[in-house]
């Protein structure tokens, strides 16, 4: 039940509104000042306040401004009883706080559609602020939440990254450099490599359909399929004798790891790739392109040649069309494998990067710089294309291959 405080020094007026109220249902106190009401409602704060403009000592104005100071949980709403008409009056009375008027003689029925009006919003101000409540609630749950999920994007960034634990890594005088930076926390593309012996190594770029945590877990499956540590789990390795392991021909790798994919129930991801296989000593060279970007060969002369035809990516059909090739490294070239983070990031001018801006910004490169050097120059110069504060969206990733024989 509503309660409302009557105030007025008028022993008389007060019997009649009380009386008035009570009859309408309302739970009613009264004070005969200002000062009395301010203590009544320090103690119990009243939904509505119905107090007279003149009374002696703190007037219905002042009464009003000192009511809003007082700390409370809820909205009060408040009438002054007053028989001033002027605009200038009841500019000062809402001045201080006041939320209506009533004219003196009280009419009854104007009397009880005020506080109807009053109560009306009275409701709504409280449905507001249950509504704020919960919200409020709904929001810290939330953020709790997200802090959790944060906290555990953090953990699963750091063992994406331990999935390429070396950056670089020297083969005599020739050199692997990897990049890769995940548009979010993780991301679906991984870069590799591993090296069952002297001068032969094995090299992939993959891009796994989606960004985000599936894709970042499809990325750590695959990364045990080509594990540079536990070659027995290895798919692109055979076992030869006395404990020794060879690379199989990437073609067979890539349908391979097409037919596990297709066979693991539930999974509609699939992915890009370019997996090549160098033999150090002699330059060969031997790749397999399945719908990944077409290397770029860069040539010790200075020539640039982007191979491959595309071929389809793995995990679509069980008959995979893919594009094999084979060529012979002099020493001075290199082989740059890349995700299309970079050729579809899009540039100041409104289209996307493609291979002619990879092109150019290779060439723009700083001649001094090589191995992750190069390919952080790289990354730097495809964000200094991009327009001011566009965040990258897709996934960057990058291997560089710089032969200079053994």
């Amino acid at each position: 039940m509503r309660r409302i405080l009557v105030v007025d020094d008028s022993r008389l007026q007060r019997r009649i509104l009380v009386g008035s109220l009570r009859k309408w249902g309302f739970r009613v106190e009264e004070a005969e000042s200002a000062e009395a009401a301010l203590a009544l409602c320090a103690t119990s704060p009243p939904d509505l306040v119905l107090s007279d403009w003149v009374m002696p000592g703190m007037s219905g104005p002042e009464f009003c401004r000192a009511f809003r100071e007082l700390p409370r949980d809820g909205y009060g709403y408040f009438i002054l009883l007053t028989s001033k008409n002027e605009k200038a009056e009841i500019a000062r009375g809402l001045d201080a706080g006041a939320d209506d008027f009533l004219t003196k003689p009280v009419n009854s029925g104007e009397l009880r559609a005020r506080i109807k009006a009053g109560m009306r919003i009275l409701a709504m101000q409280r449905e507001l602020s249950e509504k704020n409540r919960v919200i409020s609630e709904t929001l810290e749950e939330l953020q709790s939440v997200y802090g959790r999920i944060n906290q555990d994007l953090r953990q699963a960034r750091e063992i994406q990254k331990s999935l390429v634990p070396e950056l670089e890594r020297s083969f005599g005088a020739s050199r692997f450099s990897l990049l890769l930076k995940p548009c979010g926390h993780v991301g679906g593309d991984l870069v590799g490599l591993f090296s069952p012996g002297v001068n032969r190594v094995g090299f992939y770029g993959i891009d796994v359909s989606g960004h985000g945590v599936t894709s970042a877990l499809m990325t750590a499956r695959l990364a045990g399929y080509l594990s540079g540590t536990h070659f027995d789990q290895n798919v692109a390795m055979e076992r030869l004798q006395y404990a020794f392991y060879g690379l199989k021909p990437p073609v067979e790798v890539a349908r391979m790891l097409n037919a596990r994919l297709l066979a693991d129930v539930g999974t509609d991801e699939y992915f890009t790739m370019v997996y090549g296989t160098v033999n150090l000593y002699d330059g060969t060279l031997r790749l397999v392109q399945c719908g990944h970007p077409h290397p770029l060969l860069l040539r010790a002369d200075g020539s640039a040649e982007f191979l491959g035809g595309g071929g389809m990516p793995i995990g679509l059909l069980p008959d995979l069309v893919c594009d094999s090739f084979e060529l012979e490294l002099k020493p001075g070239d290199r082989l740059l494998i890349y995700s299309d983070g970079i050729t579809e990031c899009p540039t100041a001018d409104g289209d996307m990067l493609g291979r002619d801006g990879l092109l150019d910004l290779v060439r723009a490169a700083d001649p001094a710089h090589s191995g992750r050097e190069f390919l952080d120059d790289l990354y730097w110069r495809m964000r200094e294309s991009m327009p001011k504060g566009r965040r990258i969206e897709d996934d960057v990733s990058a291997l560089l291959l710089e032969y200079n024989g053994v």
